[in-house]
């Protein structure tokens, strides 16, 4: 595990978001964009493309990672948008997409790059649970591994609640 550097000279601040579509990261994102501009640091946008079982078939493996490549970048697009960074230099957001489970994933990343300095995660607000990353971080096998501090964003706020605590 590398040391976290993130406040030395030549070093800055990440805040590492899980991007997957959901309502959840959306909230995970406002939050770090709002203690950004208050605080300083930059974003990292991770998407993990989970591993299928292809087998024989590897046209239609290469074919999956493409879309799923296609969709991460559009989805990073339109973050930047909701954040109104679009063309922005204000906020630094870093895009990352990678193969593979998504905890394990998530624990290389950040031992590979010791500006992450916290992990921001929105938890779901419906019936069924906070969502399946936060449930593994709490009770799952990765639970107690990630070497740097998890902020768990509630699902069930609006994002000037979000803003506000920022």
């Amino acid at each position: 595990m590398k040391k976290r550097r993130s406040f030395e000279p030549g070093h800055h601040r990440k805040f590492l978001i899980i991007v997957d579509g959901s309502q959840e990261s959306e909230a995970a994102l406002y939050y770090a964009a709002g203690r950004i501009r208050h605080t300083s640091g930059s974003i990292v946008l991770l998407y993990v493309i989970e591993p299928q079982d292809f087998q024989h078939w590897m046209g239609v493996r290469d074919v999956h990672i493409e879309e799923e490549t296609n969709k991460a970048k559009a989805m990073f697009r339109l973050f930047r948008r909701k954040l109104g960074l679009e063309g922005s230099k204000d906020v630094t957001i870093e895009e990352i997409v990678r193969e593979g489970k998504k905890a394990e994933e998530i624990i290389s990343l950040v031992n590979e790059d010791e500006d992450i300095a916290i992990l921001v995660l929105g938890a779901a607000a419906d019936a069924k649970g906070p969502g399946p990353l936060v449930s593994d971080l709490a009770s799952g096998s990765t639970a107690g591994q990630y070497p740097i501090p998890i902020t768990i964003v509630p699902g069930n706020l609006t994002v000037e609640e979000i803003e506000a605590l920022a």
